[in-house]
């Protein structure tokens, strides 16, 4: 069974170590790195491209020519990718000659949930996901709240006690675990939830995975974001989402491409600037009409309406 520490430890560390890495200090509000309208860089998650069902090889070198510098694949088609007899060190040197990082990996492990066998399974699965993101060369997980779509339990305490847990698997493995923020679960739907599990976490590790279209789905302003230090958001799921199905009814198949929809991007990409952040804007859509069409195509016209939203809201 995964370890879980007490209340105790718990008070005793999340305050100093939590709060410290989790909130924007006033200082850090306005700060740039790079030039004013590039503060980001740019990623493809591959669900972006999945409905073609092009092997992963192929997906990473859209990716490239489409002008990306990162990606986000996703656990399945690694596995996949093994299957036909690929090696996790090949394909680490394949995404390196490509010019590409590999930012986070998309996994579901159910390390949250309240069934200790099925948690417990979970961690293993994690770990395993964990192993495979190293040896391909990423440092970072996504950690979505899989297994709670339904369900309203276990409480937010609970729930830092388990993210804590899997923070610790994530420094045995040297990979970072994301707290992802899902606007159509019953759990961690909420940029305010999933700061408090992040902050009361009490783990130098401790960071948010937020997305345009789960904030709009969950309820949260994008405005919130600048209580978050931007150095506790790794990367960024970017996508836009149209006026209608309303909010309630909206799905993640309604995506669109930034600027292609009526999300308040100028206010996201301002806010994410000026809270810090300097990570990876990874693009995530799942539109069945994208899938139909040529996957380079698809690539390279997200690429550019990414930059093209960002420029316009920070030019």
């Amino acid at each position: 069974m995964p370890y879980e520490p007490t209340r105790r430890q718990m008070l005793n560390t999340s305050i100093a170590a939590g709060s410290a890495a989790l909130l924007a200090p006033a200082t850090a509000l306005g700060a740039s790195d790079g030039p004013p309208d590039e503060p980001f860089g740019y990623c493809l998650n591959t669900s972006t491209i999945r409905g073609q069902k092009l092997p992963l090889v192929a997906e990473l070198e859209i990716a490239a020519r489409a002008g990306f510098k990162g990606v986000e694949p996703w656990v399945a088609e690694i596995d996949q990718y093994t299957r036909d007899g690929g090696t996790l060190p090949d394909l680490r040197k394949r995404i390196a000659d490509l010019g590409l990082s590999v930012e986070s990996v998309i996994g579901f492990a159910q390390w949250i949930v309240d069934d200790d066998a099925k948690r417990a399974a979970g961690m293993e699965e994690a770990k395993r996901v964990m192993d495979m993101t190293a040896q391909i060369g990423g440092t970072r997980l996504a950690a979505p709240p899989a297994g709670l779509s339904d369900q309203d339990d276990p409480d937010l305490e609970t729930t830092a006690r388990r993210y804590r847990a899997l923070l610790e698997l994530g420094r045995e493995q040297g990979v970072v675990p994301q707290l992802e923020v899902w606007g159509f679960s019953r759990k961690l739907s909420k940029l305010s939830e999933a700061a408090y599990v992040a902050v009361a976490a009490g783990h130098p590790d401790s960071c948010i995975l937020a997305d345009s279209y789960h904030l709009y789905k969950g309820g949260s302003n994008y405005e919130s974001l600048a209580i978050i230090a931007g150095s506790a958001m790794h990367v960024f799921h970017i996508n836009d989402y149209p006026a209608d199905p309303p909010r309630e009814e909206i799905t993640d198949a309604h995506r669109v491409f930034p600027g292609d929809g009526v999300a308040p991007l100028d206010t996201l990409f301002r806010t994410l600037r000026d809270s810090g952040f300097r990570g990876m804007l990874s693009l995530e859509v799942f539109n069945r009409e994208y899938w139909n069409q040529d996957a380079l195509y698809v690539a390279r016209d997200g690429y550019e309406k990414t930059r093209e939203a960002v420029q316009k809201a920070l030019g």
